[in-house]
């Protein structure tokens, strides 16, 4: 499926779906927990559907809710076993690299596998992790450093030196040494992502499991074993989805209002207002009412010049500097956004993108390239000059002379989903193909973004 999108004005109200990454972690606690647990508002994507799926080869139960509202999953507990099947975790990282370490605490041998983006995602990081453990690691094909991939345990309670520039391992062996008996200490030497790793303590931490974290989070300690209670959480609303309809009203003549944000501080991804916020985009946090009114273009009341421009001059050396390690997945958004900035936009501390469902520094080069961006690249940083549609004055500026065209999506949903948007604001259509992989992390992206008037024409 392809979706094609050409400039439109937005206006209205749309709720984004709940968090994948809270989603995720609940079902995977879930399936550890004694009794039944009741998980409301869950993200129904096709990576917590996978999620979901995997946790019943461990011995949990789980209903789904007609409309998904509440998934019921009655825990495994004291009853948990070794995978009864080989775990295939279709496209998410996320199951693969936290239900690994959980699997390896089990007598016997777990096989990991999953779609053709799983098999191409590196695991030797997480194979080291948990030889250090005890574990036998085996990777099924020795000129890759991916999936296939055979784990034998049981892990016990050690210490573990990883650099932990992929957060999500480090959060599957905390998960882990919760059933573990004595103390496990993992020494970071390069922590990032850094706040999904305070998500998973929170969850840990709320269950009643404690975790010791130093404030540079190079030294995790989880002492364990503990039994696990059912619970009943609502998710809260996903702060990587708000960045695409966010971006969107932005770029564009519009007005919209995004509902059910989630203020707990809990998803990193949220220092994406201020970001905008600093180069003039025109984003009212309601924190009473749980929601955003972002005005763009000329519903805007301010911006930098002219009402809706956005631009760096006003930022120290009129460049805008993000450090994306704490918040990687944003990085497509940001970098259409750029491409919109009067100025340079340097996005770094990026290496771990190379190394998401895409290489998506790569990619993103790539795909705006064909649009008319100007896009630099470095190992682990992205450079884009921009340029607003307008001058200072409001008037038209000559220097924009970003254009529709065909762009691929590589299957990444957030790739798609970013280049979707950006040919909102272009006067030209752009085509991206394989557009389907949205749903990994927001169903029914579409539906959502053409009930604000996007008009985003799928063939």
């Amino acid at each position: 499926m392809n979706s094609v999108s050409m400039r439109k004005s937005l206006t209205g109200c749309i709720h984004v779906p709940g968090s994948k990454s809270h989603t995720i972690r609940a079902c995977l606690l879930a399936a550890l927990a004694e009794g039944v647990s009741y998980i409301r508002n869950p993200l129904p994507s096709a990576d917590c559907k996978s999620a979901a799926k995997c946790i019943t080869e461990l011995g949990a139960n789980v209903q789904r809710a007609a409309d998904d509202s509440v998934w019921t999953i009655t825990g495994a507990g004291k009853n948990i076993h070794l995978p009864s099947n080989v775990i295939d975790v279709g496209n998410s990282g996320s199951v693969l690299y936290f239900l690994a370490p959980i699997a390896a605490t089990f007598e016997g041998w777990s096989v990991f596998t999953g779609d053709e983006s799983i098999r191409t995602r590196p695991v030797k990081h997480l194979a080291s992790a948990l030889e250090q453990l005890g574990a036998k690691t085996f990777i099924s094909r020795p000129d890759k450093d991916a999936p296939p991939l055979l784990i034998q345990g049981p892990i016990r309670a050690g210490k573990v030196v990883t650099d932990g520039r992929l957060s999500q391992y480090i959060s599957g062996i905390m998960m882990a040494a919760s059933r573990m008996k004595g103390t496990t200490e993992i020494e970071l030497t390069d922590p990032k992502e850094v706040p999904y790793l305070d998500m998973t303590k929170g969850w840990l931490e709320s269950l009643g499991i404690h975790v010791d974290m130093s404030s540079d989070y190079k030294h995790i300690k989880v002492t364990g074993p503990y039994s696990i209670s059912a619970m009943d959480r609502t998710i809260p609303s996903d702060w990587e989805a708000v960045a695409f309809p966010l971006v969107a009203a932005l770029l564009t003549d519009s007005q919209i209002v995004i509902e059910n944000i989630d203020g707990s501080g809990s998803q990193g991804d949220q220092a994406i207002v201020e970001i905008l916020q600093s180069i003039g985009g025109d984003i009212e946090w309601d924190k009473t009412n749980h929601r955003l009114i972002v005005r763009g273009g000329k519903n805007a009341t301010c911006g930098i010049g002219c009402k809706g421009r956005l631009s760096t001059e006003k930022l120290p050396d009129g460049v805008l500097k993000v450090n994306c390690s704490g918040f990687p997945d944003a990085v497509p958004a940001l970098c259409v956004t750029a491409c919109f900035v009067e100025g340079t936009t340097i996005i770094e501390d990026i290496g771990v993108c190379r190394r998401k469902e895409t290489d998506r520094i790569k990619v993103m080069k790539s795909e705006l390239e064909k649009l008319g961006a100007v896009v630099e690249e470095g190992f682990d940083f992205i450079v884009i000059k921009g340029h607003s549609p307008f001058a200072a004055d409001g008037s038209v500026n000559k220097n924009f002379c970003l254009h529709g065209s065909k762009v691929e999506s590589y299957q990444d949903h957030r790739v798609a989903m970013s280049l979707a948007v950006m040919g909102l604001a272009l006067e030209t259509p752009v085509t991206v193909m394989d557009a389907e992989c949205c749903a990994v992390s927001f169903p029914e992206f579409f539906e959502a973004m053409n009930g604000l008037g996007a008009g985003i024409v799928l063939e």
